[in-house]
């Protein structure tokens, strides 16, 4: 398949995540809004699939991330590699969360999602209205602003990025626990 085929296909799944983003934000707020037994069924059985899910959303943009460094030969430029170092370490640290079904690791997942969905916004945005003086960040070699892909007008990988930490994001919270009883890490289950 070309590039272009895997850049099509990358900002698809990045739409869906944000779709899905949106569409499980609506649904906390729901939850905590009206409270009602279909939505508190609903939250239930997501929260079971939220760190698989989380995993699984690591994994296919830290693939989708090599594929375009190393099959693409896309040079990464600085922000890129920012946002790399946010993401990359989720694929493990989900991974073993998922595995023990320990969701104490929502915690540190949102907050390195945080920083890494900020950088990626402010690349998303530098790429959509570059600057006339480039940005610090910018060199010659690996401009930050150069726009290896542009699907649908405003998808770029960048945006990519921040659609992945935004929906891991939301899959934390929708991880939490549904009672005020806290995780044992230990058994992996609810205590």
């Amino acid at each position: 398949m070309s590039v272009t085929t895997f850049s099509l296909f990358f900002a698809i799944l990045s739409l869906v995540a944000l779709a899905g983003a949106f569409g499980l934000t609506v649904l906390l707020v729901l939850d905590r809004v009206r409270g009602s037994d279909a939505t508190f069924r609903l939250r239930t059985d997501l929260s079971v699939v939220g760190l698989p899910v989380a995993w699984i959303v690591a994994t296919v943009t830290t693939l989708g991330s090599l594929y375009y460094s190393e099959i693409a030969h896309f040079t990464p430029c600085k922000l890129c590699w920012y946002q790399r170092i946010a993401m990359y370490p989720l694929v493990l640290l989900l991974g073993i969360a998922a595995w023990r079904r320990d969701r104490n690791v929502r915690i540190y997942v949102i907050a390195q999602c945080a920083v890494g969905a900020v950088i990626a916004l402010y690349h998303s945005y530098i790429q959509a209205f570059p600057p006339d003086s480039g940005t610090s960040f910018c060199t010659a070699d690996a401009p930050c602003t150069e726009r290896y892909v542009w699907e649908f007008g405003f998808v770029s990988i960048p945006f990519m990025a921040f659609t992945a930490f935004v929906f891991i994001i939301t899959l934390m919270l929708v991880a939490r626990p549904l009672t005020d009883t806290v995780d044992d890490p230990a058994s992996g289950a609810l205590a």
